[in-house]
């Protein structure tokens, strides 16, 4: 027995005066708009609310100029699929003409317009976002998505192949949201499919795969969800190697003790890099940012400065040399590489450093090295760099009296 959904009538989110002005502009002359996909589920879940997208039995054409007679700017963001974007009071809204799927590949699908609310909502991925939401709050569920709400199950509409080979990004779409909002095990149906369908993923573009591993790394049940994906084969296609499903379930656990907010560049490396190579695989595999790439890179190489039993004068050495950001992101990698334990003192000193001893400045300059001899180019580097080095190996403590007095008599020898 279906469960009927709860209202959205007093959600002040559906009262919002923008989205009001577009059920008034469009919602009129027969046709009927309704909020559709991931509000009304997030809604229902409790969880937060970002984007509102919307869906109408209006042909685009129809909501175009019912739009711009409102005074909204149109833009026609994806016209040959029926969605236009709606910017009210600077706020885009996608609006989309009810569809039907004529034909698919695996990547993009033909479709054509309709006015029948079930059929459209049968051509999406997972009844979680198979709901709807009228003007005045009723809920509308056609296909039992409620009760998988309810359930904290992902689960596809009707048959689970058939939906995957609509479009085989699906597959990862199926861990995503899982992770995003699932409990417990995956559904065996979606499970299976995907499974069967994993090769498929070879075929999709590093940009969409990236975008949908970027969003499965920072998810709230991401190592659970990494694991599955490891064991289901699926993993290892989508990296082009080995996954690391350790690395990210104590990288989570390191954030969690830490209260530190995740980074998708180190989550990425925790679970796919062990070298620096891995990342440079992970940049082409995944379509990464330099920025993301840059940073992962100098994680994986900052991790080498606590390889073994360090302490904190070896770990000051560390911040100084990388700086607090990659000395921040090495300590958390290098924590999922080992086999310590999260509350760990040992490591929770480690972790906190940047906060209780700020790095110094060497205080010395070329400028100092030419005021006491007669060096000039590469020798002036030289001989502050070997100064540099003597001062950090004494743990910063030599202060600026001391440090001249050293560079005078390194100067002297050199002559």
């Amino acid at each position: 027995m279906s469960i009927a959904p709860q209202t959205l009538a007093a959600a002040s989110w559906l009262h919002q005066p923008r989205l009001r002005a577009i059920f008034t502009a469009i919602g009129r002359e027969g046709d009927e708009i309704r909020v559709v996909g991931g509000a009304v589920r997030n809604a229902l879940l409790g969880a937060a609310i970002a984007d509102i997208d919307l869906a109408t039995t209006a042909t685009p054409d129809v909501v175009s100029a019912r739009a711009e007679a409102a005074g909204f700017r149109v833009v026609p963001t994806g016209i040959d699929h029926g969605t236009v974007t709606l910017v009210v009071d600077g706020r885009g809204y996608e609006v989309t003409t009810l569809r039907e799927d004529i034909e698919t590949d695996g990547r993009r699908a033909v479709v054509r317009f309709g006015r029948d609310w079930t059929a459209d909502a049968e051509r999406r991925d997972f009844t979680v976002n198979a709901l709807s939401v009228d003007g005045d709050g009723t809920v509308h569920d056609p296909l039992g998505g409620y009760g998988d709400i309810l359930a904290r199950r992902i689960r596809f509409i009707g048959d689970a192949d058939r939906r995957i080979a609509e479009d085989r990004l699906r597959i990862l779409r199926f861990f995503r949201f899982h992770a995003e909002y699932a409990e417990g095990a995956p559904d065996a149906a979606g499970l299976a499919a995907s499974i069967r369908a994993r090769n498929g993923l070879r075929d999709l573009s590093a940009e969409r795969v990236g975008q949908e591993m970027r969003r499965i790394a920072l998810a709230r049940r991401a190592a659970e969800t990494v694991v599955d994906m490891q064991d289901s084969g699926i993993l290892p296609v989508v990296l082009g190697g080995i996954g690391y499903v350790a690395g990210i379930r104590r990288l989570q656990a390191f954030e969690a003790a830490r209260h530190l907010t995740p980074n998708v560049a180190l989550r990425l490396a925790a679970i796919a890099c062990r070298i620096e190579e891995d990342a440079v695989r992970l940049f082409e595999r995944l379509r990464l940012s330099n920025a993301e790439s840059g940073r992962m890179v100098k994680a994986i190489a900052g991790a080498g400065f606590f390889a073994g039993d360090i302490g904190e004068r070896v770990a000051r050495r560390a911040l100084y040399t990388i700086g607090v950001e990659t000395y921040r992101d090495a300590a958390a990698l290098a924590f999922a590489w080992s086999d310590g334990s999260a509350d760990d003192p040992a490591w929770a000193g480690l972790a906190t450093l940047p906060d209780r001893w700020t790095a110094p400045v060497f205080p010395l300059g070329g400028r100092d090295v030419l005021g006491d001899t007669a060096a000039r180019g590469a020798a002036v580097g030289t001989l502050l760099r070997a100064i540099e080095a003597w001062w950090i190996e004494n743990d910063f403590v030599p202060d600026e009296t001391t440090l001249r007095a050293r560079l005078q008599q390194a100067a002297a020898a050199a002559q």
